[in-house]
């Protein structure tokens, strides 16, 4: 097992002065045998990161390493990751049986015969826990819950090191997303793999990750522990999340000095015409907007010492990562 690192990863579609860069030096490691939860809106750049990992978005700049290997030196035929993707509708061959759909998937180098590839296409569809007879059928003939589960066991028969998924229970019926969560985590622990699990549920992500990192328009700006961050959020953009959902109480201490007309969480800027300084800071609570003596965050990128401070936190006012103070959000069940 190997660390996944996206190392100042930079995506950049069209023209340098009229394209749009999705992701902008976005720095995260995925350890082996976790799982770091990836949040953020949409729009945030999630998804593009997940797809450079796969080579399904052109690098700009930066790299993505696996065990210290740029995936894209990763020799011709090897699939060390896997995808999972949003849309269980598409993401099959819908004139493929099931069992043909995840065969196709298992490395030609394993050198299986037919034989034993139909055994471990069972295996397979066993692991995820569906019936072995699934396998004749076309994916238009399985639930959306079902076509998710062998979009993973077709992830899965690459025995890959790391899977990345995006989103994949957002497309599905609230009664089977928990089923699918149940699943994802049960395979994630039982064969060891490290996963990146992108969603825009802080409860799926508490639910399944070890870690979390918080995304806005194309960067990192805070990402630690899950509980810790969670329970004491460091950057002003990841409290206002967690502010946001249902049931929530109101927002927390580091909140509270925010006038009552702050921007709060408004639309995002323009990804194409990001701010400078804090990207955050248009519509930051606890920002210039509120309070006249913040101009740096309009003039000074906060990422460039978000080493030194609390889960990295992308925040100019963000305490020191050796200060401890109380955290009002900890202990909150409402996640």
């Amino acid at each position: 097992m190997s660390d996944l690192v996206f190392d100042a990863v930079r995506v950049h579609y069209g023209h340098r002065r009229h394209g749009l860069t999705a992701v902008d030096g976005a720095s995260l490691t995925v350890p082996s045998g976790q799982v770091v939860g990836l949040v953020g809106e949409s729009g945030s750049g999630k998804s593009t990161l997940a797809r450079a990992a796969v080579g399904l978005a052109p690098l700009t700049a930066g790299r993505v390493l696996l065990g210290g290997t740029d995936v894209r030196q990763l020799r011709r035929g090897r699939r060390p990751l896997q995808m999972v993707f949003q849309d269980p509708y598409s993401s099959l061959d819908p004139r493929m049986s099931i069992g043909d759909s995840i065969a196709e998937a298992i490395p030609r180098q394993a050198g299986r015969g037919a034989a034993e590839r139909r055994a471990e296409v069972v295996r397979l569809l066993e692991q995820v826990h569906l019936a072995p007879d699934r396998a004749a059928l076309l994916p238009g003939q399985l639930s959306g819950g079902q076509r998710q589960r062998v979009a993973l066991a077709r992830a899965l028969a690459g025995r890959p090191q790391v899977v990345i998924a995006d989103e994949i229970t957002s497309a599905l019926d609230v009664s089977v997303q928990g089923t699918v969560l149940n699943l994802v985590r049960d395979v994630q622990r039982r064969l060891r793999l490290s996963m990146l699990f992108i969603s825009h549920n802080l409860a799926v992500v508490r639910y399944l990750s070890d870690q979390v990192a918080v995304m806005y328009l194309g960067r990192i700006v805070e990402t630690g522990p899950t509980e810790e961050v969670l329970a004491d959020p460091r950057h002003p953009y990841t409290r206002e999340l967690l502010a946001a959902l249902p049931g929530r109480p109101g927002r927390s201490s580091f909140l509270q000095n925010a006038e009552d007309d702050a921007p709060g969480l408004g639309e995002a800027a323009d990804p194409h015409h990001p701010p400078p300084g804090c990207r955050y800071h248009p519509r930051c609570p606890v920002g210039p907007l509120v309070h006249a003596d913040r101009g740096i965050c309009r003039t000074d990128d906060p990422a460039e010492g978000a080493v030194s401070r609390a889960h990295r936190s992308a925040c100019h006012f963000a305490p020191a990562a050796d200060l401890t103070y109380p955290t009002p959000l900890r202990g909150d069940s409402t996640l």
